[in-house]
This record gives C-alpha cells, structure tokens and sequence, in this order.
C-alpha cells in the first residue's frame, strides 16, 4: 500500500506540530518536578520565569538576568505556563488550530507564522499593559494562529462574494471571550497578549499564503 501524498508531505509540518507540544510540554514537567521538591533550587517556578517570562520593567529600567533578556523575553514567554490546565488548554488548541494552518500553507510557514504571532502577543503586553506582573503562556501565538485562519476565510469569502458574517462573528466571540475571561480571572488575563497575537497572525497570514495576496 502506498501512502497518500498529502500525508506524506504533511509529514514535516506535523512533526514541528508536535515538536512544539513537546517544548511546552517538557518545560511545564520541569517545573511541575520543581514544586514537587525535586530540585534542591529554591522557588525553583518562581526562578524559571524569572528568566523565561515576559517582564515588563526591563523595558523600563529593571536589570536583566542575563544578555539580551528583553529582546528574548519576546519570544521565551510563549513556552512557559503557569500550571498543567494552563498548558493543557493551549496544547489541544494549539493542536486543533495548527492542523488546520499545516493544510493551508505546511510546516515551514505554519513556523514563521507561529513565531510572528508570539512576538506579536509580546509586544501588544509591552505596548498596552498596565502592570509589572510577568506573562506566560502560549496564548498570543494561539490568538495568532485564529487570526490566520480567519483572515484566510475572510479572503476566500471575499473571493466568492459569500458573506462575510461569520469572519465578523467568530471575531466578536473571541472578543467576548476574552471579556468574560478577564472578569472571570479576576483582570489577569493578558487580553493585550491575545489581541497582539491575533493582529500579528492576520497580517502575517496574508503575506505568506499566495491565495491570500491574490
């Protein structure tokens, strides 16, 4: 029996998939090694976003950890969460949002795009929060990849003259989501996280698919 070509070409863009649950995965393992005293290292979580989280006052006058912490912090922020649900809830949406950037554009491409969207989460937290609480979590990259996908429907609808409601509404919900999230955690959700990443992924989605510049 041969195997379907599309499988097989799809081969390389799941192994990143899954080459980044794994990433998540592992860190959050750690961690979850260090609450459990594994680690003779004090604070051992605590630690790791020391040097992993997104820390607003170094871009203020706060002393980094190590070289270049403020730059990297853009991008270290994204593979680290505050607990097994936190990770949990991103590694199936990442997982049911990435399968469906692999079908549209494939592994390289679903990568830049995965990354733009963290460093996109990142900014719009630099830009727009109002606090010296570090962020974790993979959720602007996540909020990056719906964006993608919307602003793919949202062409592909254009392109067939087919409404364009559902684009319209799918955001809004996210909108509301967000919304009742935020009161629901008590204001700590990184809503400036989710609406940077989700801009990031619609524009980034429009200049790497060919059907999207078209």
């Amino acid at each position: 029996m041969t195997e379907d070509p599309q499988t097989a070409a799809d081969r390389p863009g799941r192994a990143v998939l899954w080459g980044l649950i794994a990433l998540c995965s592992i860190i959050e393992l750690v961690l979850q090694a260090g609450d459990a005293g594994a680690f003779d290292v004090p604070r051992f979580r605590s630690l790791a976003y020391e040097f992993g989280g997104f820390w607003p006052g170094l871009l203020d006058n706060w002393r980094p950890n190590y070289p270049f912490q403020p730059w990297l912090m853009f991008l270290t922020y994204g593979f680290f969460h505050a607990g097994l649900w936190h990770l949990a809830l991103n590694m199936v949406t990442l997982f049911s949002l990435g399968r469906a950037i692999l079908w549209r554009v494939g592994g390289g491409w679903f990568l830049l795009l995965y990354a733009a969207s963290i460093l996109g989460g990142g900014l719009g937290f630099a830009l727009l929060a109002e606090t010296f609480r570090p962020m974790v979590g993979a959720s602007g990259a996540l909020f990056g990849l719906a964006g993608a996908l919307l602003a793919w429907d949202y062409v592909d609808r254009f392109a067939l003259k087919e409404r364009l409601w559902p684009v319209a509404r799918a955001a809004l919900l996210l909108a509301g989501l967000n919304v009742a999230l935020y009161f629901a955690m008590g204001g700590l959700l990184a809503w400036e996280t989710h609406l940077g990443g989700f801009i990031a992924g619609w524009v980034t989605a429009l200049l790497i698919d060919p059907r999207a510049r078209a």
